[in-house]
């Protein structure tokens, strides 16, 4: 396990939104290196980069043309590896946005593939033997190449899904194995590209989809079994280098796949969801509503056993939003916001901040959807910098801006929002910095314990090494029995008191007590 995680938050970077510093109207690697010691400055020491390779852009950039080759609207491979070499100088790391599972329509692979004359690509991707055959249990394109066959497809039409073989086999006629040879040479082309990154400098990988790869793989035997392969390469050519899986189980990615991270994604319903953005016939249920009509056991029962299971062989790593998901201000107000990041950012594992929460950038609603990103759009507006033209994210007509920033009078910006002490800026400021000062207690590898989580009730207290951490998201007082002895107030927002074994939360509050 790289030692750099134990003391690692993470900032992701959607290039396309960032910062523009050629007054095209979209981010670019530049701009990121020009605000980098932005990064740095939040308390963030390593940057998640959404995709960057060249693409057509149907799904922005999740749809790779061409693995080796940065987009030419974000600049050249020199750019990034320059981004990697100045990162580095600043203590800083890098993790590329890895899509194993798919490749773009147009890409060279797939041109070849659908070649009616067999050839080295034919099986490097997934064909039925017929244009009549079209089995409805998958996801197929039917009738649209020269090629006698159907493709399968990841998720749009544009993603034609890469061969990595089936685990069980139902249609032999055109399913292959995964031990075939062309289904080890997918795997071996992934290799080759990890490796032409690392060599570059980059310090390893976020994986899309990263249990996609294998098909009819339920229980993701064989596809676990690939990730293995490759965490082996990289333990022997890259120790230093990691994996963080999209995935969202972590005995699976971690215990047995041998991911050095795992995403806790929003999946409707789960315990991060319930945390934070479950609504409910239009009622926000989230435990960090102000209404307080969530339920925290969702999260723990969920949480706890597989912290446990996993504590030997990688993190669980939670996000404030990411580019898939709504911002929080879509359901939750500014203190709630606060708290939610202070919870998240005093959790074990390695968190990530998506750019622009830390200045509560708001969730665009009812944007026209760019580049494939529908309901998503609203979360990738360009980030917000200063209170001047475009918010400060690029000097090129508004016409010509990505997508559009944010028009209301009060938009929130880093100029804006950096000199006000109680703005949510600087709470994610103050505790990411507390997070880092107290590594042992605080950082990845320390322990948890819950000290109080009831269903259906407020508040929910945990322990961090020699702190205990106390948040009421709700909006009345909550109190619960506390026979603790506490030296110092470390961090702390709304009131509180401790008297006759009794510990109470004012409304909307968090505490991070020492012990």
């Amino acid at each position: 396990m790289p030692k750099w995680l134990k003391d690692t938050v993470f900032y992701e970077i959607y290039p396309q939104s960032f910062y523009d510093s050629n007054g095209d109207g979209i981010g670019d690697i530049e701009g990121i290196i020009q605000k980098l010691d932005y990064v740095k400055s939040v308390g963030c020491n390593a940057i998640w980069l959404n995709p960057c390779y060249d693409s057509p852009f149907m799904d922005a950039g999740y749809d790779v043309r061409n693995y080796k080759k940065v987009a030419e609207r974000y600049g050249t491979n020199e750019d990034l590896e320059r981004l990697f070499k100045v990162a580095h100088e600043k203590g800083m790391k890098i993790l590329l946005d890895l899509v194993p599972g798919h490749t773009s329509d147009t890409h060279e692979w797939f041109i070849k593939s659908k070649d009616p004359v067999p050839n080295e690509y034919s099986n490097r991707y997934i064909w039925t033997k017929s244009a009549w055959d079209a089995p409805p249990q998958y996801r197929m394109l039917v009738g649209i190449t020269d090629r006698d066959g159907n493709y399968m497809v990841n998720y749009f039409s544009s993603q034609p899904a890469l061969n990595y073989g089936f685990h069980e086999i139902t249609h032999p006629e055109w399913q292959l194995p995964c031990d075939h040879p062309d289904c080890l040479a997918t795997v071996e082309a992934l290799k080759d590209i990890m490796r032409f990154w690392l060599d570059k400098g980059c310090d390893g990988f976020r994986v899309d989809m990263a249990d996609s790869l294998v098909k009819n793989d339920d229980e993701k035997v064989a596809t676990a079994r690939i990730w293995k392969d490759i965490r082996k390469m990289m333990d022997k050519d890259y120790p230093e280098a990691v994996l963080v899986s999209e995935w969202c189980h972590p005995v699976r990615s971690l215990y047995k796949a041998g991911f050095h991270m795992d995403f806790y994604l929003d999946h409707r319903g789960n315990g991060y969801s319930t945390l934070f953005r479950y609504l409910v016939d239009g009622e926000d249920r989230s435990f960090f509503s102000k209404n307080g009509k969530g339920d925290v056991t969702v999260f723990t029962d969920e949480y706890v056993p597989n912290l446990k299971a996993t504590k030997d062989y990688g993190y669980i790593s939670m996000f404030t939003s990411n580019h898939d998901i709504p911002r929080m201000t879509n359901n939750l107000d500014e203190t709630a916001r606060k708290l939610a990041f202070c919870t998240i950012f005093t959790m074990p594992g390695v968190p990530f901040l998506y750019y622009g929460d830390e200045i509560g950038m708001r969730y665009q609603k009812n944007l026209t959807s760019k580049e494939g990103g529908f309901t998503r759009t609203g979360s990738r507006t360009p980030m917000q910098w200063t209170d001047g033209k475009n918010l400060g994210f690029s000097v090129a007509d508004e016409d010509k801006l990505y997508l559009p920033v944010d028009k209301s009078e009060n938009a929130p910006t880093v100029e804006n929002q950096q000199n006000k002490a109680d703005s949510i800026f600087n709470v994610v400021k103050d505790i990411i910095r507390i997070r880092r000062e107290n590594n042992t207690d605080l950082g990845s590898d320390g322990d948890f314990e819950v000290i109080y989580a009831e269903r259906n009730q407020y508040p929910f207290v945990y322990k961090r090494g020699n702190f205990i951490i106390g948040v009421n998201p709700s909006g009345e007082n909550q109190s619960i029995h506390f026979d603790i002895n506490i030296k110092e107030i470390t961090y702390q927002i709304g009131n509180f008191k401790l008297e006759n074994h009794k510990l109470t939360l004012s409304p909307q509050s968090f505490v991070l007590m020492k012990i």
